[in-house]
């Protein structure tokens, strides 16, 4: 049974809403950070407890709150619940087995969306879910563990006389979202260098640890794709939307993230199909040092059937067999044995067969 199968199953026969986390634990502490900002102000902090968030739902600047840690399910039920966020909204970001989606909620929007940390042969275990909800003067962002790839929006943030200091929440999560799509492109340059020297060693001197290194970026590129191939729904859906919420101003930058996306679909897609080809190459490979090691024993084996033929016919126990009285039969026999060897050897050279 799938592992995302087994983790799920600890929800079986609860009702909708009900709040479970679904998931490895990947951190100890749940850790709050706020960034509250507009064009000529800004505040960063870290809350210490859940309920220092309750004060920015009501501020007219923009409130970002980020949440490292989703296993404990009273900080995201408290938060949810005081800014208004529906329960299977809550449901879902509990659940790290989410498909990537974006959920028109009316007053809010939900975004959820995976991330890959890049590193040869990454499995599931490496993918971390992301969630975000975008309301009117505030983004919640869910994240399974601290480190992030929001590094260089929170320097834009703290810097200020940008896009980002004058523009609302959806900017806020167009930049975030923008962050995660850059981080695959870094994935994909770990893995083509991985493709690069898998290459050389499949040329030079295929092994059994090729063999792995290749099994592994396929798996990564599989998760990859998982995580990708729905994202290009949900960045259309936000380009498309109707809601008040995104502007229209901020739906073009989206649709830069959408070519973003469709050159990493792309490029996951060549790598597939690279590493699908240089596994064939491998088998092949095998299969052409085996029949070399093949070819060499059977020329062996040919040249020995008439040596052995005529080691058979004067190793019986007839006792009236001429040549066995002759005073030069054994030397006479060697020379027909080496002579009968070479005319074989140089017949199979003559024909290419070795």
């Amino acid at each position: 049974m799938p592992p995302s199968v087994r983790k799920r199953s600890k929800k079986a026969g609860l009702p909708p809403g009900t709040l479970v986390h679904v998931g490895e634990r990947k951190t100890e502490r749940v850790r709050i950070t706020v960034i509250d900002y507009d064009e000529a102000h800004y505040e960063e902090r870290e809350a210490r407890t859940v309920e220092e968030c309750f004060p920015f739902k009501d501020k007219p600047t923009v409130t970002w709150i980020n949440i490292d840690g989703i296993h404990d399910t009273a900080v995201i039920e408290k938060l949810g619940t005081h800014f208004g966020i529906h329960s299977l909204i809550l449901e879902d970001i509990l659940n790290t087995n989410q498909r990537p989606k974006m959920e028109d909620m009316g007053d809010t929007i939900y975004i959820v969306l995976k991330t890959l940390e890049g590193g040869p042969g990454s499995g599931p275990e490496a993918m971390e879910q992301n969630s975000f909800i975008i309301g009117s003067n505030f983004v919640l962002s869910f994240q399974e563990k601290e480190g992030d790839a929001f590094g260089p929006v929170r320097d834009r943030i703290r810097k200020g006389g940008n896009r980002i200091r004058r523009l609302g929440p959806d900017y806020l999560v167009y930049a975030l979202i923008d962050a995660i799509v850059d981080s695959y492109f870094a994935v994909l340059e770990r893995v083509g260098e991985r493709i690069e020297v898998l290459e050389e060693e499949l040329i030079a001197d295929p092994s059994p640890k090729t063999l792995h290194g290749i099994h592994g970026l396929k798996n990564e590129m599989l998760f990859l794709r998982k995580a990708v191939w729905p994202l290009r729904e949900v960045i259309n859906s936000i380009e498309r939307t109707e809601s008040p919420l995104v502007k229209k101003e901020t739906g073009i930058f989206f649709r830069d993230i959408y070519d973003h996306i469709i050159q990493v679909i792309d490029t996951v897609e060549t790598y597939r199909d690279m590493l699908g080809g240089m596994f064939d190459t491998y088998l092949s490979s095998l299969s052409n040092r085996m029949n070399e090691v093949m070819k060499v024993l059977t020329i062996i084996a040919t040249i020995f059937i008439p040596l052995t033929f005529l080691a058979g016919i004067y190793g019986m126990n007839f006792k009236f067999m001429p040549e066995l009285g002759w005073r030069w039969g054994y030397p006479a026999l060697w020379v027909i044995i080496v002579g009968v060897a070479l005319t074989m050897l140089l017949f199979f050279k003559k024909k290419k067969w070795f």
